[in-house]
């Protein structure tokens, strides 16, 4: 006990000097975190008064509305597609474009003000009136036709829903799942999948509405003898189907692949006679009109029309014209009912158009739709109405009116992934009331579908009104 406390007074006065070092240095540990923290302040308050609109408050004005000039992001940053199976955006620089005044990139869009010019008998409302989450994966492609709509996804099912109700009615199953591309031609249903094939069904109202699986192109057996004699290439696509386009009266089904070739079937005995090589880089959609011309869309930055002659000899599908969106990669299209403008977005956010000509070689540039600040990646049109769907996880409504403008009539605002596919109808399918009103409904990689209506007086300008905003219902999930 006697050698402990004599050693315990030995080392006390080394304990009493190294706390009071350490004290010190914890005090000037805090004295230079404050100091730093007080400057980093500081930097922060002057930064919020730079001109940069990076990093500048939204000001509001007296009244307490929003800032009247929309500022188009120029951040390169993007949502992730690494799920989606096809490539992601890519970006070109902003590029000066010959537009109409109410569409041109560089002019500001004031919501406020257009609300406040016109009256409210002349506004347009829109709202979200339906909401649905299944758990089939990404929405990957929308289709309507005879009072139906159809929807693919990462799954095997093909969901059928009801009109005007909204409400689920059916499901087509395959044995192979990733429903990529869709089209709905009188009774007969045309779906893509990520095998490679496309799988046909027929609508039948014997007791109830029924699908029958009709056919599967390339025909099974067909690929198979195919192979062993080694035509399989000529019959099949070497890469994923994105898009494919029907041409009822010629007895004429189109499909487009990453491969880079369209491929023409003959849809009464599903056999290939024909395979374009169509583009340098993957396809990525195709439409098209009513007098058998075909539009092809590309990452090459090109839109390439297409018309087949019946009087040569192999009647094969001839380039006729080449159209340019600006070098900037091109994901969708999409045409107005009287094949009279064609519409192409790209993965710039630019919405590109075309005036057609009395001949289908006759195709002139009119300018770009500006307001997504990501690539657009499907696009819809009914009656004077035009509807684009984006990786910014917006759709946006816009209208032509009479002297060929276009305005921006809604932003609609609700899904929190890239909205793959669109399609629109007027009123209820087609009924007629007092006022004007579009449906739209939206699908999106968040795997959510959405069903909105844009309401517009007759004697409407387009303009967008404020108050009126969107409306969200509650998600039904199953």
């Amino acid at each position: 006990m006697l050698r402990t406390h004599q050693t315990m007074k030995l080392i006390t006065p080394y304990i009493i000097k190294l706390h009071r070092i350490y004290s010190t240095n914890i005090l000037v540990l805090l004295n230079l975190g404050e100091r730093q923290e007080k400057q980093q302040r500081e930097k922060t308050m002057s930064s919020l008064d730079s001109p940069n609109p990076s990093f500048a408050i939204r000001e509001t004005t007296p009244t307490g509305t929003a800032p009247s000039t929309f500022l188009r992001s120029i951040s390169t940053k993007e949502p992730s597609f690494s799920t989606f199976p096809y490539s992601p955006p890519r970006f070109s620089s902003p590029i000066s474009l010959h537009t109409s005044p109410l569409s041109s990139p560089r002019h500001p869009f004031n919501p406020t003000a257009a609300a406040g010019s016109s009256s409210p008998e002349t506004s347009s409302s829109y709202r979200c009136i339906s909401s649905v989450l299944k758990k089939d994966g990404q929405i990957l492609c929308i289709a309507v036709g005879n009072g139906f709509i159809y929807t693919g996804s990462d799954s095997n099912v093909i969901r059928i829903w009801k009109q005007p109700e909204f409400t689920e009615c059916g499901r087509l199953k395959a044995k192979t799942s990733m429903v990529v591309a869709m089209e709905v031609s009188h009774d007969r249903v045309y779906a893509a999948y990520g095998d490679g094939k496309i799988r046909v069904w027929r609508s039948t109202w014997d007791s109830g509405v029924k699908h029958v699986k009709l056919a599967t192109i390339p025909k099974t057996g067909g690929a198979v003898r195919n192979l062993i004699v080694g035509k399989d290439k000529m019959m099949k696509h070497m890469g994923p189907i994105t898009s494919i386009a029907i041409n009822v009266s010629d007895d004429t089904l189109y499909s487009a692949s990453l491969d880079k070739t369209i491929k023409v079937w003959r849809i009464r005995d599903s056999k290939c006679i024909e395979t374009i090589q169509a583009h340098s880089e993957p396809i990525n959609a195709l439409v098209v009109a009513d007098d058998g011309v075909l539009y092809s869309a590309s990452d090459d930055a090109t839109v390439r029309v297409w018309r087949r002659y019946f009087y040569s000899e192999n009647q094969l599908h001839t380039l006729i014209l080449t159209l340019t969106a600006k070098y900037s990669p091109v994901k969708t299209l999409t045409l107005t009912l009287d094949d009279g403008l064609l519409y192409g977005g790209c993965t710039d956010g630019y919405i590109h158009y075309w005036h057609k000509g009395w001949f289908s070689s006759q195709l002139q540039y009119g300018g770009a739709l500006q307001g997504h600040t990501h690539a657009v990646m499907c696009l819809a049109s009914v009656a004077n109405y035009v509807i684009s769907g984006s990786a910014d996880s917006t759709s946006r409504v816009w209208a032509r009116e009479q002297d060929g403008r276009h305005t921006m009539l809604a932003v609609l605002v609700g899904h929190r992934g890239p909205i793959r596919c669109a399609i629109a109808f007027l009123g209820r399918f087609g009924e007629e009331t007092e006022d004007e009103y579009c449906t739209i409904c939206t699908g999106s990689l968040d795997g959510v579908l959405k069903m909105w209506r844009v309401t517009r007086p007759k004697s409407s300008c387009g303009h967008l009104n404020k108050t009126n905003g969107h409306e969200y219902f509650e998600l039904q999930e199953g």
